[in-house]
């Protein structure tokens, strides 16, 4: 088991950027989400780019007195890769399987198992990011057996949609191994859609015939990242804005959940709040119990940890942050001023909104719509006046931000700003504004011309 840990430990490192490193400042375009540019390429516009690289299965298989997940299958074979593409998927195979189990290795078969759906974040030393998406489900048969998980692994951050295609695996999964491979290749062969588009992939299933699926993505790129159901499920909505307050000015971040799923989504959920500011360092919605020593990290971190691993955890050397329970939806450790974080009147608006239109949001969509907006408003109110201090000249712009902090009446927003100014998050958003002044305007720009017409309007 150590010479696997060993292994597992090198794939991450080369994969998973840690405390220390010297990450590279990939560029992001306001328009849409961090996830769907630079380093990963928008692959809508890219006729021909497959919807996937692989599909594996990672099994549980003896050893000693113990099981460790292993690869049983991978789809599809690429072979004649060059040495350095050989080496990415090296590491990237020895890291999938504690990502697809990171409970550690103390299972035993089971008759009854509810499958699970969650997702991880992969980052090469470049930058360039793979999706995770994970459904660990009880194979067909009788008597006790071992969980499986059918991970797909992408460079497209579309979460919604590959829940959808992991429905269709487990579907098929309940006939028979052979009929997901026809399922995925087909897939695979299709081109990914653009923005409010449909894509049709054909499936035979013995016994049905012939099957049309439709996959869809939203019209916003920025709302198929996420679902926050689960976040406002698990927690209040005081609680919600105390993390957001945590997580703007990168502070450290612990959630822990009996639930993959749960830590997955919520983790996820958090992250998208940010819009259309993205954090920028470690990011591990499912932390492997190998790796629970991250969380002593003392640079800025958001991580999930299963609760089955709290007494360990609170044995670590842990710095100041904040560790928040979604089994109880309390805070188990904090700063002690994270009401304190945020302009007092944008945090009561953030909180009235929230606990007003909440109860009227009849489906997930509907949610997922209303908290976006209350978030992005926040931004707007903040930084919505960002191009009015931006002088463009031959080589793009420059951006004055002491006249952008000062222009604002408001006292406390500009206490908050001088603070946040600071942050990773907010020097890339402003780079990227200085070297393509110019950019096609997306879902905050339209934000903020609303906006900016509303108090029009009441003048």
């Amino acid at each position: 088991m150590s010479q696997f840990k060993s292994a597992f430990r090198r794939s991450i490192r080369r994969l998973t950027w840690h405390a220390g490193h010297q990450r590279p400042r990939p560029s992001i375009e306001r328009s849409v989400s961090h996830d769907e540019k630079k380093p990963e390429r928008d692959m809508s516009r890219y006729p021909g780019q497959f919807f996937f690289e692989y599909l594996v299965v990672v099994s549980l298989k003896k050893s000693g007195e113990s099981y460790e997940p292993q690869i049983s299958y991978q789809f599809p074979k690429r072979e004649n890769l060059m040495r350095s593409q050989k080496e990415e998927e090296e590491n990237l195979l020895h890291a999938i399987p504690l990502f697809c189990f990171p409970d550690g290795n103390t299972w035993a078969p089971l008759s009854e198992y509810d499958s699970e759906t969650f997702s991880f974040v992969l980052t090469n030393m470049d930058g360039s990011r793979k999706f995770g998406y994970c459904r660990r489900l009880l194979p067909g048969g009788g008597g006790p057996r071992l969980p499986e998980v059918f991970c797909i692994i992408s460079c497209l951050g579309c979460f919604g949609l590959f829940s959808k295609i992991l429905d269709e695996v487990e579907k098929r999964r309940q006939i028979c191994m052979a009929v997901i491979y026809p399922f995925m290749q087909g897939l695979r062969e299709s081109a990914f859609p653009a923005p409010g588009k449909t894509v049709c992939v054909k499936s035979f299933i013995p016994g049905s015939g012939t099957e049309i699926i439709e996959l869809t993505r939203p019209s916003d790129s920025h709302l198929e990242h996420v679902d926050f159901t689960s976040l406002f499920k698990y927690l209040s909505v005081e609680n919600i804005i105390d993390i957001f307050s945590t997580v703007l000015l990168e502070r450290r971040v612990i959630f822990l959940a009996e639930e993959l799923s749960v830590l997955s989504q919520c983790i996820h959920g958090v992250a998208a709040l940010l819009y259309p500011f993205t954090w920028q360092h470690t990011f591990i919605p499912v932390l492997p119990k190998v790796m629970l020593d991250t969380v002593c990290s003392p640079t800025p971190f958001v991580v999930g940890v299963q609760r089955q691993f709290l007494d360990e955890l609170q044995e670590l050397p842990i710095e100041e942050g904040l560790m928040v329970d979604l089994s109880t939806g309390m805070f188990l450790k904090k700063v002690g001023d994270e009401r304190d974080i945020l302009p007092h009147k944008l945090y009561k608006e953030i909180l009235d909104t929230l606990q007003s239109q909440r109860k009227t949001c009849q489906s997930s969509q509907e949610l997922n719509n209303m908290v976006t907006n209350t978030f992005v408003l926040f931004f707007v109110k903040i930084a919505g006046h960002y191009s009015e201090h931006l002088k463009r000249n031959m080589d793009g712009a420059t951006f004055h931000d002491k006249q952008f902090r000062k222009s604002l009446a408001s006292k406390s927003i500009r206490r908050f700003l001088k603070v946040f100014m600071v942050t990773q998050m907010f020097s890339l958003f402003v780079e990227e504004l200085q070297r393509h002044p110019c950019s096609q305007e997306g879902f905050f720009e339209q934000k903020i011309r609303e906006h900016q017409g509303n108090k029009k309007k009441v003048k």
